[in-house]
């Protein structure tokens, strides 16, 4: 999912009473609770210390010279500066439909089946705002990404986590289908995973499969990550498996793929009765945005493979760096599978309080990362792991980990 970040730290609503109508507060209970984004106030700190950012998932290059000069070009031309069509301009729409065919065998149309949207953020809350209604459950992976849980809340529905515990962070079909119930409306998921870079396998999301055919659910899946597979991972779409294509909506963006998160082009695929309830919530949202980005997105799109691969590559061996580098440093370090994180156990460098550990490292060590606990259901679970990003060039990943050999520096207890 997309990372999000405020520039400036938003006070939990105030409890009842004060100077507002009344006796009530002034925020709606809807988004009571849910604060500023972990993202935004590590950034702060990173940047006050001065602190080598390898907490939030944003490359620190720019996307191809090509692709930035379509957006030039488009910008310059007058024909994209205006208001695009309501489901997205037509090239990108049909260059997302081959992008299906070409890498994964998947058919949609163009014109009923895909909506561009302002980053796989805002699909995912549209998906929510227009399938779930108040008291609906909504089983999404454990840990989750903080939007879902934003995203659940806004629409009115009820988390329920299905855990991929660490170390390895594996699915479990077994608690997937004890969690649902005849009030699950919603199944969620993201793979490869933020922020645990667990992928599921065919035969994971076969499982998935067979249990919201079995109940007549919905799939909501965050694929983001698709393109960044490591190892002998496969991304597959669970779009593509039988009976799953009339039930599912594919929600990816092109931030990730073309390091162009600024940009905030996303997109959702998924049958027209599906894809008309998701539009109908992303209309009163932001109506339609990115209009000289939209083409030129269509042309990243088609990027010859040798883009792709070299994605790939480049960032499986950043990701070994990093994690070669973090072990060396004593702590214990799950590879992903996918995705831009390694997550570590810090306890064997006798630590155990990830947030309290994330919060003293930027002024004592001058690096920041995210402490897991923020992603979890139970922030117990996750509270002596941490999540460090490797979508950084080499010389950062580097300047980091020399950097980390002042841990001793670092308070404990």
């Amino acid at each position: 999912m997309t990372e999000t970040t405020t520039d400036q730290p938003s006070p939990d609503p105030p409890a009842p009473g004060g100077d507002g109508p009344g006796d009530r507060a002034p925020g709606a209970a809807r988004v009571r609770g849910l604060g500023t984004t972990i993202f935004a106030e590590m950034s702060v700190r990173a940047v006050h210390h001065g602190a080598v950012n390898l907490g939030q998932g944003f490359p620190d290059t720019d996307g191809p010279d090509e692709v930035v000069e379509a957006a030039v070009d488009a910008l310059r031309s007058g024909d994209h500066n205006q208001y695009p069509p309501g489901a997205g301009v037509p090239e990108l729409r049909r260059a997302i439909a081959r992008h299906q065919d070409r890498f994964h065998g998947l058919q949609v149309d163009p014109d009923t089946e895909v909506l561009v949207t302002t980053g796989a953020t805002e699909g995912v809350a549209a998906a929510l705002l227009g399938l779930v209604d108040p008291g609906d459950e909504v089983v999404a992976l454990d840990p989750y990404y903080d939007s879902y849980t934003a995203g659940i809340q806004l629409a009115g529905g009820v988390r329920v986590p299905v855990t991929l515990a660490p170390p390895d962070f594996a699915f479990d079909p077994v608690r997937l289908e004890a969690a649902v119930t005849p009030r699950t409306r919603l199944l969620l998921l993201n793979s490869p995973h933020n922020p645990t870079g667990t992928v599921l396998s065919r035969d994971d999301l076969a499982a998935v499969a067979a249990v919201a055919i079995a109940n007549d659910l919905v799939v909501v899946t965050d694929e983001v990550y698709e393109h960044l597979v490591y190892d002998d991972a496969e991304h597959v779409p669970i779009a593509g498996l039988p009976g799953m294509a009339e039930r599912t909506v594919t929600i990816s963006s092109a931030g990730k793929t073309f390091a162009l998160t600024g940009w905030k082009i996303g997109w959702a695929i998924a049958p027209e009765p599906l894809l008309a309830a998701v539009r109908s919530a992303k209309q009163f949202l932001t109506y339609v945005s990115g209009g000289p980005f939209q083409p030129a997105i269509a042309h990243a799109l088609d990027l010859p493979d040798a883009y792709f691969d070299n994605l790939r590559s480049t960032m499986e061996a950043r990701r070994d760096r990093l994690a070669d580098g973090l072990d060396a440093l004593g702590f214990e370090v799950a590879i992903p599978a996918g995705g831009y994180f390694v997550s570590t156990d810090i306890r064997p460098l006798g630590f155990d309080d990830g947030m309290q550990f994330c919060l003293d490292l930027p002024e004592h060590v001058g690096v920041a990362a995210i402490p897991h606990q923020a992603f979890w259901d139970d922030p117990a679970m996750g509270r002596r792991l941490v999540r460090w990003s490797f979508a950084k060039q080499e010389s950062v990943l580097d300047a980091g980990l020399e950097r980390l050999q002042r841990l001793d520096a670092m308070p404990r207890g």
